[in-house]
């Protein structure tokens, strides 16, 4: 893969995550069955979410914008991962490349920046149940979902222009499936150094405003569990926010993974398993953790299914 008198914007390799298998096409399965899944679960999350009147609350509002970036999210790396495994042909333009880049960096941000803003949700629902209809206002949601997205937006304009700036003149074969910046900045020979301790700072502040707000937030649930004398309560409390607790740690561990840790902690082969682990398994999990611990999406999926089966049988009449 070392290309000699390459133009700044020649197309890139990617090496992809089933180069190291030994059963290539058992993890294309596999991977096409968690994508079709996580597809499927996340539109009927939103399809759900807006046909249920009893569904039309702040929390599953913010958990429908949840399903629609976990849409765009997996569907921005995984469509173009298969298909170069399928044809065999595993190049990707400059611009396409950075198309990608920067896609996966706004989804990723928004997706950091709404779970954080999300446990707001549960501390006022919690703490403040009386006000919740005042606190979490429609205006309200609507103005979490525009700082989530543009939280996420802004760290793809910032970090896309200056990581495509450098001049790869060396080998243009990302050892990736996609193009994330830790394995593009290997390619450069110029000294990205400074870029990544910038980087690297940006990344902390970006896991830290949110988590900071994740760690006030359900500081004040726990004294306010902690305080109730019925168990019901407690126990209803535990449980509407298990699944919010799961989820973070879920995305917020990979992601600590790879951009907090030091590079000298772990290799190429590790960073493709966590980021097919928060870039492929996470948007599948999430709407399954949300509806599986919650009886009141199982319950507006059953009431779906029986108005598709009672339109049925008519129509069969």
């Amino acid at each position: 893969f070392r290309l000699e008198g390459l133009s700044l914007y020649a197309d890139f390799v990617l090496l992809g995550l089933f180069s190291g298998s030994h059963f290539p096409w058992l993890l294309f399965s596999l991977i096409l069955l968690v994508f079709v899944i996580s597809i499927a679960s996340n539109t009927t999350m939103i399809l759900l979410i807006r046909a249920d009147p009893r569904l039309h609350t702040p929390m599953y509002f913010l958990l429908s914008q949840l399903s629609l970036m976990d849409i765009l999210y997996i569907s921005t790396i995984v469509p173009k991962m298969l298909l170069d495994q399928a044809t065999s042909q595993r190049a990707i333009s400059f611009a396409g490349c950075t198309a990608q880049h920067f896609l996966y960096l706004t989804l990723a941000g928004a997706e950091f920046f709404l779970l954080g803003l999300m446990s707001y949700d549960r501390y006022v629902a919690i703490c403040h149940p009386l006000r919740y209809p005042v606190l979490m206002s429609r205006k309200v949601c609507l103005l979490i979902v525009v700082a989530a997205w543009l939280g996420g937006s802004a760290d793809g304009f910032l970090l896309t222009p200056v990581t495509m700036q450098f001049p790869f003149c060396a080998s243009r074969a990302i050892n990736h499936f996609f193009c994330e910046v830790p394995a593009l900045l290997k390619l450069s020979c110029r000294d990205t150094s400074a870029y990544e301790t910038a980087m690297y700072v940006c990344c902390i502040l970006m896991l830290l405003i949110p988590f900071s707000v994740i760690s006030a937030s359900y500081t004040r649930i726990l004294i306010a569990v902690y305080r109730m004398s019925e168990a019901e309560g407690r126990r209803k409390a535990v449980a509407t926010c298990s699944s919010h607790m799961v989820v973070v740690s879920l995305f917020y561990g990979a992601a600590m993974y790879t951009y907090v840790l030091p590079h000298s902690y772990h290799t190429p082969e590790q960073d493709k398993a966590v980021s097919a682990f928060y870039t492929i398994l996470t948007p599948m999990l999430n709407p399954l953790i949300y509806s599986l611990r919650n009886k009141d999406v199982t319950g507006a999926l059953q009431r779906a299914l029986g108005k598709c089966l009672a339109s049925r049988k008519v129509t069969a009449f």
